[in-house]
């Protein structure tokens, strides 16, 4: 890879992490404190959401700050030894660093807890941003030129798309093909295994369009 470095940014849970668990169960507890039950299924959707706006759904708008906090430490406890990387994640920031390649982690996620996520799992990304959701996201994902985005969620496709940044969406999260495409996907994968193997397509499609 010649000239400037090529730039690839990803989301972070269900897109290198799988954190399912660990936010469902945190979620629950900081719910149930509050005399609110919530089932796996109605949590599962929101990953990748801005925290706030999640817990808003389920209680009134007085609770939601102090949940939150509750949330954050509790997670810190609880979730992060729970998280493990999805298949096909370490061996991608490796492919993409040995090709000369950066790799950016953007995620709605509080920062401490993408760096403690990132630390347990093994992945050594070289730009971390936390707390950004959305077109929000496309900031960051500018300010670092990159030229590609992957992530799981709606939102990651709308951060794409408005920072001008190859849009790749993977199935691992709560959103399926159709969803990532209606959104802006450029392209979707089943995984991070299938992106490892088309990852020079993709890298040439990004620098052509």
């Amino acid at each position: 890879m010649s000239g400037a470095p090529f730039v690839v940014g990803f989301d972070l849970d269900m897109t290198l992490v799988d954190s399912r668990r660990g936010i469902v169960e945190c979620m629950q507890r900081v719910l149930s404190a509050r005399g609110v039950t919530a089932r796996d299924e109605q949590l599962w959707p929101l990953i990748g959401a801005p925290l706030e706006a999640n817990l808003g759904g389920f209680l009134p708008a007085e609770q939601v700050r102090g949940a939150a906090d509750d949330y954050r430490a509790v997670y810190l406890q609880h979730a992060v030894r729970l998280t493990t990387a999805l298949p096909g994640a370490v061996e991608l920031v490796e492919l993409i660093h040995a090709d000369g390649g950066r790799v950016l982690v953007v995620s709605a996620k509080a920062p401490a807890a993408v760096h403690a996520v990132l630390e347990h799992v093994g992945l050594r990304p070289d730009v971390v941003v936390g707390a950004v959701f959305a077109e929000d996201k496309a900031v960051p994902l500018r300010a670092h030129d990159a030229r590609m985005y992957v992530g799981d969620h709606q939102g990651d496709m709308y951060a794409a798309r408005a920072a001008s940044a190859y849009a790749v969406g993977v199935t691992t999260g709560p959103h399926d093909e159709a969803m990532l495409r209606k959104a802006g996907a450029d392209a979707v994968v089943p995984d991070l295994v299938a992106l490892g193997e088309r990852l020079n397509e993709f890298e040439r499609a990004a620098s052509t369009g």
